[in-house]
């Protein structure tokens, strides 16, 4: 375990990934989907809102960064029509059954059901932009995705005790970053033949 304290470098290195993906967003450079960026939103605020309730400590600032940097990022994508991605069947269905996800969340009263449900409904709202890294990864930047890996590592590492409320959530967040940033990076879907046109200003979200 290392001091609780290091959460605020883990929000420095999230800041740092986030400020690169806003700025490449308002350059045109990046398409955020909103179905993802809008959800994990929703849900970053959500589960602060909990953790504080539930007196978690110092962590929950991962947890608030994970809502704050998607809401700027669903904001700036409307201030460039070059930063739209086209939502599809797959992105509206993602969208609907992570919804699903929160609404069952909301309601269900076995903690660790809640959990559970929590976090497929957060990694759900992820497949769009998965898809995305996958098929176009140049209308994504990676910086931000291992930003957040080292941002949940380091909050792992935070931990007085490794739980299930404790580790789950970042846990996941920290594998799927990590895919996600890989897969831009080395925009090994194209390099296997999948490609994808990139978005233009005529798309809509």
């Amino acid at each position: 375990m290392i001091d609780p304290r290091f959460v605020f470098l883990a929000a420095f290195l999230s800041l740092v990934g986030a400020y690169s993906y806003i700025r490449n967003t308002l350059r045109g450079v990046t398409s955020p989907n909103r179905v993802t960026w809008g959800l994990w939103g929703i849900e970053g605020i959500l589960g602060f809102a909990v953790e504080i309730q539930q007196h978690v400590g110092l962590a929950s600032v991962m947890t608030l960064m994970l809502g704050l940097v998607p809401c700027v990022v669903v904001v700036v994508s409307f201030r460039n029509p070059h930063s739209v991605w086209k939502i599809g069947r797959f992105d509206v269905f993602c969208g609907l059954v992570s919804l699903a996800g929160l609404v069952f969340w909301f309601f269900i009263n076995q903690p660790t059901v809640a959990l559970i449900s929590f976090v497929v409904a957060d990694q759900i709202a992820a497949l769009p932009t998965l898809r995305k890294s996958w098929i176009a990864p140049q209308t994504e930047s990676h910086r931000i995705f291992f930003m957040g890996f080292l941002n949940c590592g380091i909050t792992l590492l935070t931990l007085k005790h490794l739980t299930t409320a404790g580790v789950l959530f970042p846990g996941c967040i920290l594998v799927t970053d990590l895919i996600m940033g890989t897969l831009i990076i080395t925009r090994i879907g194209q390099r296997v033949g999948t490609n994808h046109p990139a978005p233009s200003s005529s798309s809509v979200a």
